[in-house]
């Protein structure tokens, strides 16, 4: 399981012209599900997320996570995460999760997020999102699970 995450001032994804999840500022994470992930990847994954010190403290100095900058969370399910581009000019996604599977996990680790973190919101999953963002930094990883 992999998310590109960016720290964002705000964030908002919409579905048909209808936002259907918003955070101030937080995280934007970009979810990809690959053949093999499974629950325990997906906690690793949200531990990452909720862990991972990308803000910065009084200092400036990126030393604070998610929870202690009291940021909220923005997952997006991306189907083209789990792409293998290390071949030609076309992206593979033999190794990406089935559909069904991927909805399963990233439904998992979205119901576990919202038990862990009080600022969970999310696109709809297999849907035509537009994704709007303001990137703090910028400041960008790639995480896996």
């Amino acid at each position: 399981m992999k998310a590109l995450i960016q720290r964002v001032r705000r964030a908002s994804v919409e579905v048909e012209e209808r936002e259907v999840g918003a955070i101030g500022p937080g995280l934007l994470a970009l979810v990809g599900v690959e053949k093999g992930d499974d629950e325990a990847a997906a906690d690793r994954l949200l531990h990452k997320l909720l862990h991972y010190r990308v803000f910065a403290d009084a200092e400036g100095k990126m030393n604070l996570n998610l929870q202690q900058a009291e940021g909220g969370l923005l997952l997006v399910s991306q189907f083209t995460l789990a792409a293998d581009t290390r071949k030609g000019l076309r992206p593979s996604f033999s190794s990406a999760a089935p559909p069904a599977e991927g909805e399963r996990l990233f439904h998992y680790l979205l119901e576990r997020a919202r038990a862990a973190w009080p600022t969970v919101e999310s696109g709809e999953f297999a849907a035509d999102m537009q994704v709007s963002l303001i990137n703090d930094g910028p400041v960008t990883f790639l995480l896996e699970g």
